[in-house]
């Protein structure tokens, strides 16, 4: 089968990097699946999960993001995460009280950039707590 080159990065350093028969990430506009080949590609990327079909392993492996940039050549895909996470690395409680925190944020925003930055916060916290749902029984 053919694959492509993966590298996921963000400030902290290297998240991932090797080969994959399938990436899918969470983009601006939707999920994207990447296959060898793909067409050259710029986006950007939500808070969400980028999933990686490793070769001959049978679970996909699973990363956090909380947006970024996803580039796609013919034989490359580059994550450039804003910040990014082993599945592993989700703390499911830390999760759902940063949702709640957002919310409380949510209603006690008056100003238009408050309320922009309390929205923010809110879809993060939101994917995040969904992400550290599905990846529970994945673990």
């Amino acid at each position: 089968m053919a694959t492509i080159q993966v590298e996921i990065v963000s400030a902290e350093g290297e998240i991932f990097s090797g080969t994959a028969e399938m990436v899918v990430a969470p983009a601006r506009l939707g999920e994207v699946g990447i296959a060898p080949r793909h067409a050259p590609m710029l986006t950007n990327l939500k808070p969400g999960e980028v999933r990686v079909k490793v070769p001959n392993e049978a679970e996909e492996k699973f990363f956090y993001v909380t947006g970024g940039i996803l580039e796609v050549q013919p034989h490359l895909v580059t994550v450039l995460a804003d910040s990014a996470l082993h599945a592993e690395q989700l703390d499911e409680q830390a999760a759902m009280e940063a949702r709640q925190a957002a919310e409380e944020a949510m209603k006690g925003a008056t100003g238009k950039e408050d309320i922009a930055h309390a929205q923010e916060q809110l879809i993060e916290a939101a994917a995040r707590y969904r992400a550290a749902q599905k990846l529970k029984g994945k673990r």
